[in-house]
């Protein structure tokens, strides 16, 4: 199956290891980033260490009008994969919470789902085919203090998601949504680790490649007849 698979948020954490994962798959690789452009370089000269390809696309899935221009393309040689990752947190309790930490969460992580996969997804529409996985989180199924905003907006992705597996699924577009728990990314810098893995089942983070295998799978042939699932990728937490 492979064909062009679009990556957002690819320059660092499980977005770079979903770019790497599905380029080792055979998929020619198109890595949205907004700002770090060493690390975006530094992915795309592994993924021709791969033997792979990888387009770099520069802009904020929070800005509407560029990813449509960056994405237009897609409209008539559709992507066969979307994978939805971008995103940001700006933790506070709600009662704290400004406006700009409210909107910009949103916007950011909920915003840039409809901004990217509506025009990758016309480019689906055409072919009849193509995977959407989208990253969501625990905090997005469960909530979790301090994060309102970002329990939100994943949320979003959740219900979002299950919508378009149920528009698209007899113009075979599947659409799915990973959740995961505490990863060792960027994003969970500074978070109290050794106190937090005590409520872990696994009692550990998990790495990205651990998600971006399950990404992998979702966007492989073998996961031909699942649409509008979560998966959880959270060692045990909350089970």
């Amino acid at each position: 199956m492979p064909g062009i698979a679009v990556v957002t948020g690819a320059s660092r954490g499980i977005g770079r290891a979903c770019a790497v994962a599905l380029a080792r798959d055979g998929f020619e690789v198109w890595a949205n980033y907004r700002s770090r452009d060493d690390e975006a370089e530094k992915l795309a000269e592994e993924v021709r260490a791969l033997g792979g390809t990888c387009k770099l696309l520069k802009f904020d899935v929070a800005d509407r009008a560029a990813a449509q221009e960056a994405l237009a393309p897609l409209e008539e040689t559709p992507a066969a994969v979307l994978v939805n990752n971008a995103g940001i947190t700006k933790d506070g309790l709600f009662m704290t919470m400004s406006p700009d930490d409210w909107s910009s969460v949103l916007t950011t992580n909920l915003g840039a789902f409809y901004n990217v996969t509506r025009p990758v997804l016309k480019g689906m529409a055409r072919a009849r085919a193509g995977r959407i996985v989208s990253l969501a989180s625990v905090s997005g199924q469960h909530g979790n203090k301090g994060q309102a905003n970002y329990a939100a907006s994943k949320a979003g992705i959740i219900a979002a998601s299950k919508s378009l597996a149920l528009e698209y699924g007899r113009w075979s577009i599947l659409v799915n949504v990973v959740a995961p728990g505490f990863i060792e990314t960027d994003m969970v810098a500074g978070l109290p680790k050794g106190e937090l893995e005590k409520a872990v089942p696994l009692r550990r983070f998990g790495r990205p490649e651990e998600v971006a295998s399950v990404v992998s799978f979702l966007a492989s042939d073998r996961a031909s007849y699942i649409t509008g699932a979560v998966i959880d990728v959270n060692g045990g937490l909350y089970t």
